[in-house]
């Protein structure tokens, strides 16, 4: 077996002292071995993590050829609620796989807490993969900087936001939300609701193209119109329901997600209300549903396929010890029956 730089036994030797057991110990918890018992595994890697310690297993074993698999990270928020079943992630995680396995890699696919972050990069401190896609950012910029300050390789399908060491890929969500409301605006809409939890920076940035368009068009943003829905599909019906309780009129909505939308035309219709005919509603992703929809859905279309393959291409080029830049890709309408 091959020696340890002197730093790194002597980092070693730290978490050694400090959780109380071998160097040996350290050695096989963070190799993941079985040999170690969960607790003194999870210790080990606490202190790890607080050390900013990190053996890179994963990149150790890509240049031996023993490592094919990446890990595809789902994070789970007890606050959005949104699930892996959400089409969106489905769609994104199909992306993925077919992409890894034009490149000869396997798929590694979990969820970890979103409030935790960090956990993300357990399997590759560990030496289970060679790197980590996470869909989503969920508010936690600071986690991930940290990640990458260590050089855990890591990509993010997400906005891009200031002082941000890691690598994103994600849609152009402020022409995105722009598109939505022109057309809206186009269709003679002037009391635009808006659907969505401006505090994760993917819809935050959509809000921000809806006001664009509206202040373009001579219209202040009424904050009364903005909704804080959850991704989960009664997030639109009970984004309906508050509309109601605020008495606010409305003449068209743009909803953050394409279920967001077709809860809400679905609430709608049980109020006796028509789409388009009283109210136009656009929705966000183009999930494949949206087109089967009734009314076919309007939207902003992802570039769900074209964001895997860039995903791993950007992830391959961060374990080769190459810079991997964040990319920004297009997002486009796509007009249907529910706006016209």
């Amino acid at each position: 077996m091959a020696k340890l730089p002197s730093q790194e036994r002597l980092q070693m030797a730290d978490i050694a002292r400090l959780a109380g057991v071998s160097t040996s110990t350290v050695s096989r918890a963070l190799a993941g071995s079985p040999l170690v018992n969960e607790e003194t595994r999870t210790r080990i890697m606490d202190l790890a993590r607080s050390l900013k310690y990190t053996i890179n297993v994963g990149a150790q074993n890509l240049r031996l050829k023993q490592n094919r698999t990446v890990a595809v990270v789902v994070p789970s928020d007890q606050h959005v609620h949104q699930s892996l079943s959400d089409p969106f992630f489905l769609s994104m995680i199909g992306s993925l796989a077919d992409a890894l396995t034009e490149q000869g890699f396997d798929m590694l696919l979990s969820r970890v807490d979103a409030e935790q972050l960090s956990a993300a990069a357990t399997p590759f401190d560990t030496g289970r993969v060679i790197g980590i896609i996470l869909i989503g950012q969920w508010g936690h910029h600071d986690q991930l900087n940290e990640m990458a300050a260590r050089h855990v390789p890591v990509v993010v399908w997400g906005a891009q936001l200031p002082q941000q060491l890691y690598c994103t890929v994600g849609g152009d969500n402020v022409t995105g939300g722009r598109l939505a409301a022109e057309h809206l605006l186009a269709q003679g809409r002037r009391r635009i609701a808006f659907f969505g939890d401006i505090r994760l920076p993917e819809v935050e940035q959509r809000y921000r193209g809806y006001c664009d368009a509206l202040q373009a068009a001579g219209i202040a943003p009424d904050p009364a119109l903005c909704v804080p829905a959850t991704f989960l599909p009664e997030g639109g019906r009970e984004a309906v329901a508050e509309l109601a309780r605020r008495g606010v009129d409305y003449d068209a909505i743009f909803a953050c997600s394409d279920l967001l939308a077709m809860m809400a035309i679905n609430t709608l219709r049980d109020q006796g209300r028509k789409v388009p005919e009283d109210l136009a509603v656009v929705g966000y992703d183009d999930i494949e549903l949206s087109s089967y929809f009734h009314p076919p859905l309007t939207t902003v279309r992802q570039p769900v396929q074209a964001a895997g393959r860039a995903m791993v291409a950007a992830l391959l080029q961060l374990t080769e010890g190459r810079p991997a830049p964040s990319l920004q890709l297009p997002t486009e309408l796509v007009q249907r029956a529910s706006s016209a």
